[in-house]
């Protein structure tokens, strides 16, 4: 019995929608969790540990251990400080302050703007910031 749908087409057009669906983002342009924990082992977890509690071997030499980062929220009364987090690791707090020993990683390319609006206010903010400050929120304790 011949079928009233073409099968080939349909096959193809099937195969073409599965494929797009498996096609990622680019890299520079994701701002979820596991961009930022892969752009944290790679920047922050020499200093900061893979746990993000502040044990990096590369923090031995700098004096103080750095904070945990898993306790941000808990300092502020149960809150994650996205705002305060974002601006110390582009540096914009920081700038001018001896004591600080993390690097402006706002000098560097934190990848493609984009606009988070909150209040109405819409907001350029990098992708690979967004996405650290997404990871850091979620290792909260």
């Amino acid at each position: 019995m011949p079928s009233r749908f073409h099968t080939k087409p349909l096959i193809a057009a099937l195969s073409a929608a599965a494929l797009a669906g498996c096609v990622a983002e680019p890299e520079e342009d994701r701002t979820d969790v596991l961009q930022g924990q892969s752009l944290f082992m790679a920047q922050c977890a020499a200093c900061h540990g893979d746990d993000g509690r502040g044990a990096g071997a590369a923090s031995l030499g700098l004096g103080a251990p750095p904070p945990s980062l898993t306790t941000l929220s808990a300092r502020n009364d149960g809150v994650f400080p996205r705002d305060y987090v974002m601006t110390m690791i582009d540096g914009l707090t920081r700038q001018g302050h001896p004591d600080i020993a993390m690097p402006e990683f706002g000098a560097q390319d934190m990848g493609p703007l984009i606009q988070v609006e909150e209040d109405g206010i819409s907001t350029p903010v990098p992708a690979n910031l967004l996405a650290l400050a997404n990871y850091l929120e979620a290792i909260q304790e």
